[in-house]
């Protein structure tokens, strides 16, 4: 038998079912805070279409707290060049939606080419 998933005491039902004052006395104090000023419009507009049913939502917003009502749901978070699909779990709640679409792409390098060494200057480039 699995076990049950958790976050502070608190099972995935329970946070569904949960308000905010009560999720926000759950919350770390950066996302505490931020919830306290209160959400900007744009938040509004995307925390109102999650709610209204919508599972596919494209958005820019990238600093919005992750929320109880946002489980389960696929949120496609833009990253400076493309929407990446970020499917919610319990586990991201109280983190923001940004952490999960990273911006950058790791390095990676190929083999040199000519010319890019002292060395390749013996190889013969037929």
């Amino acid at each position: 038998m699995a076990k049950e998933f958790t976050w502070k005491g608190k099972t995935e039902e329970e946070l569904k079912n949960m308000d905010m004052k009560e999720f926000m006395a759950l919350t770390t104090s950066r996302p505490r805070r931020s919830l306290q000023r209160g959400f900007t419009e744009a938040q509004k507009a995307l925390v109102k279409r999650i709610s209204a049913g919508d599972n596919n939502v494209k958005t820019h917003c990238r600093d919005i707290v992750i929320i109880p009502q946002m489980i389960g749901k696929t949120i496609r978070v833009y990253n400076g060049k493309e929407f990446l699909p970020v499917m919610i779990n319990a586990a991201m709640i109280g983190h923001y939606l940004g952490e999960f679409s990273p911006t950058r792409k790791g390095v990676t390098h190929s083999a040199a080419g000519i010319g890019a060494t002292r060395s390749s200057k013996a190889i013969s480039a037929r």
